[in-house]
């Protein structure tokens, strides 16, 4: 097998290339700032030098990134190769540009309602795939050195992500964009709030509009639920348990919560993970039902995870044997109550999700399935 790899900002692209390393397959990897574009010459430039290159002196038999990149489509429909892509980020709003319907592309979702949406209205180029986890590196991570990193990173309960604290209006915060796409905004709005009982807003919302609206406004999700229950679980929990907060906005303050920054991916964040009794999980609303990256992550490191309801969860684990959810904020400081004064079941519940991340999740068992839907 012979993959040409584009990337930019991904989370997993050296536990891919760990993959395809180990099962002997050739592949280039190329940067790109510009994947997240919907047209670009430059890049169109780049596909084809590479593509052309090709590896070792053999011809390419697919092409990968993460998260959907319609340059990358049109360029592997050009030359008729699969175009394989794995979704982790959500939203991405580049999954309903027009491209989506390449007979190129391989799109695997990691969030089924949102694979059930494009596939509802006859996108036959979108599967549902819960994401994956590199254990062979994470078990090398708790080697004899491993003790060193106990108190570095150890707490009592943990979470790690941003704080979406936007509390602007995103049609206030489009100030910025130019008078057709304002003028666009204005008008369609204007037209569903005449209309009950259907939503069009989303299917209007493609093209230069969205690109125009994108360029103003990246999209920040306004997650005050990350607020409410961290500040709620320093308020009750903190004084006597270790409450770690990891995020980029130093400037966040909870009440007995310990905001330590930011953590590396690969050389951090799995011992936070492992060394904390809990594992927070609260997932952006934008995440419809699928399991994000992060709780894959920490069961993959051995660690214990309490995460909100999402429906996917009971596609990869047992509830209450693999990892335990929580229902309401109450559930949740109840539960954590609970699995902080019963060491024994807690460690058996974060082992047993390992256990079933490292059978069925792992990068090897994805590719294999992937490049046996793809091939075969």
């Amino acid at each position: 097998m012979n993959v040409l790899i584009f990337y930019n900002y991904n989370f997993g692209i050296e536990d891919v290339k760990e993959c395809f390393e180990k099962k002997g397959y050739k592949f280039k990897v190329v940067w790109s700032e510009q994947l997240n574009q919907r047209k670009c010459t430059e890049l169109d430039d780049i596909f084809e030098k590479e593509f052309d290159e090709g590896v070792d002196g053999r011809a390419f038999d697919c092409v990968f990134t993460f998260n959907y990149s319609p340059v990358i489509s049109i360029n592997c429909n050009k030359r008729n190769v699969p175009y394989i892509s794995i979704v982790y980020d959500s939203p991405q709003i580049l999954l309903y540009s027009y491209t989506i319907i390449n007979p190129c592309n391989y799109v695997f979702i990691f969030d089924k309602t949102q694979y059930m949406e494009l596939s509802n209205e006859g996108i036959e180029t979108v599967y549902y795939c819960p994401l994956a986890v590199n254990t062979d590196r994470l078990k090398s991570m708790f080697n004899d050195e491993y003790e060193e990193k106990n108190q570095l990173y150890a707490g009592d309960i943990s979470f790690i992500g941003s704080m979406y604290n936007e509390k602007h209006n995103l049609y206030d915060r489009l100030c910025g964009v130019n008078d057709y796409t304002k003028g666009y905004l204005d008008a369609i709005m204007k037209v569903q709030r005449s209309i009950y009982g259907y939503f069009f807003l989303e299917n209007m919302l493609k093209g230069d509009v969205l690109d125009e609206m994108m360029r103003v406004c990246p999209v920040k999700p306004n997650e005050d639920e990350r607020t409410d229950r961290l500040s709620r679980v320093g308020r009750e929990l903190g004084r006597e348990n270790k409450i770690n907060l990891y995020t980029p906005d130093a400037s966040v303050r909870f009440i007995n919560v310990n905001n330590k920054g930011t953590v590396d991916y690969y050389n951090e964040m799995p011992y936070v993970f492992r060394n904390s009794r809990i594992n927070l999980n609260i997932t952006l609303r934008s995440i419809k039902s699928g399991i994000p990256l992060r709780c894959m992550d920490i069961c993959g490191a051995g660690g214990f995870l309490l995460s909100n309801y999402q429906a996917d969860l009971y596609d990869v684990f047992v509830p209450g044997e693999d990892m335990v959810i929580y229902d309401s904020i109450d559930d949740l400081m109840n539960k954590c109550k609970y699995y902080l004064s019963h060491d024994a079941e807690r460690r058996q519940i974060a082992q047993n999700g390992f256990g079933k991340i490292e059978e069925k999740h792992t990068y090897d068992v994805r590719f294999e399935e992937i490049f046996n839907r793809v091939f075969n």
